[in-house]
């Protein structure tokens, strides 16, 4: 048991000796170390991901159409436009995909959406999205039972984040 103490006491002593000498030493920071990207990160002007990536707050001077985000901004913003609404589950600006949870439209209390969006390149191009719409219906023992969705509900939603995304982008 004594020699449990002194071996935690030893092991102490030597991890912050280590640490006191490391921050001690000559050895040069590189330019790419964490504090100087951290410190290229403060100076992006309200920017987001980047010189020419999303800018919050504000109007993007360019006309550019991506980001280093490595999707299409303006149909990232029209799809986080459109569906605001709904609660988001995930969301992944690297890869393009967005998750919302199951909502509920008010008034109809016995069926639920979920939407799953994937933004698939870095140009605002109809194909360059892809939506999901999943349905389900209360049935009378209480339980969610999946329900077919309209292809044309999909559509439509597609078209809306579009429309959405080329205003964004003639606004800009």
């Amino acid at each position: 048991m004594h020699r449990i103490k002194n071996f935690k006491i030893i092991f102490i002593s030597l991890y912050f000796s280590l640490i006191f000498l490391s921050a001690c030493s000559d050895i040069p920071i590189s330019h790419d170390s964490p504090v100087s990207a951290k410190r290229q990160r403060e100076k992006g002007d309200g920017k987001f991901f980047g010189e020419d990536a999303l800018k919050l707050g504000g109007k993007s001077s360019q006309h550019t159409e991506t980001g280093s985000i490595g999707v299409n901004s303006f149909l990232w913003h029209a799809v986080l436009d459109t569906f605001s609404y709904m609660p988001l589950k995930a969301v992944d600006p690297f890869g393009g995909v967005i998750l919302t949870d199951w909502y509920s439209v008010a008034g109809a209390g016995k069926e639920r959406f979920k939407v799953d969006i994937v933004i698939l390149g870095r140009q605002l191009r109809s194909d360059g999205l892809r939506i999901s719409v999943f349905k389900q219906a209360l049935n009378s023992e209480g339980n969610w039972v999946d329900m077919q969705v309209d292809p044309e509900m999909v559509k439509e939603l597609e078209d809306i984040v579009l429309i959405r995304a080329r205003q964004l982008r003639i606004d800009s």
